[in-house]
């Protein structure tokens, strides 16, 4: 499939995201070598993983959900999205080789979903304060720190760089629903947050 950039005319190839049972969700993803990183090769990958990402209605991804076992993942979304509540957007982050670090101890809900585990929410808790170290896109040493649903959201993505899927860490077995009962019978009494990858 491809979704055509309207910008440079160019074909932009949409991957395929894989999904629970494949190996390579479970697999600690492999260091990315900063040398490799202005390559046409690894700037047109994270390029794929941005119009992937946009076509999958998604606000994160990572090189493994696209069967590609390296540390790279991505953020990115809108300032007040109906979708998820919230009042401040995220304009797109490249994560390459993150190293995190929990900056507080202060944990919050929220029932995320996954392009990798489509069709389900489970309920999970993070850490809400956060610093991550990584290289930008253009190989250069950055450092966020998030609070929040951006911390959530971060730690989610990054997880996937580990081999571990959401569902990993569910605050119980029974805070794991389909998306439509989840809309039906949880989502209007429950006050946590709800978060897609």
């Amino acid at each position: 499939m491809y979704y055509r950039n309207t910008i440079d005319k160019q074909p932009m190839p949409i991957r395929e995201i894989i999904r629970m049972g494949h190996p390579t969700l479970r697999e600690k993803a492999a260091l990315v070598d900063p040398k490799t990183i202005k390559t046409k090769d690894f700037q047109s990958l994270i390029d794929d993983m941005v119009e992937t990402m946009h076509d999958a209605e998604g606000i994160g991804l990572a090189a493994p959900q696209i069967d590609e076992s390296i540390q790279l993942a991505i953020i990115e979304f809108d300032q007040e999205n109906d979708r998820y509540k919230i009042e401040n957007g995220q304009s797109l982050v490249v994560f390459i080789n993150p190293e995190i670090h929990i900056l507080g101890e202060d944990s919050a809900s929220y029932w995320e979903g996954c392009l990798s585990v489509p069709g389900l929410r489970g309920k999970v808790s993070r850490p809400q304060h956060i610093r991550v170290d990584y290289l930008d896109r253009d190989g250069n040493a950055q450092s966020i720190e998030a609070k929040g649903f951006l911390a959530t959201v971060i730690q989610h993505e990054l997880d996937h760089l580990n081999g571990t899927l959401y569902i990993d860490k569910l605050t119980s077995p029974q805070d794991l629903a389909y998306v439509e009962e989840f809309s039906q019978f949880i989502a209007k009494v429950d006050d946590d947050q709800s978060i897609d990858d």
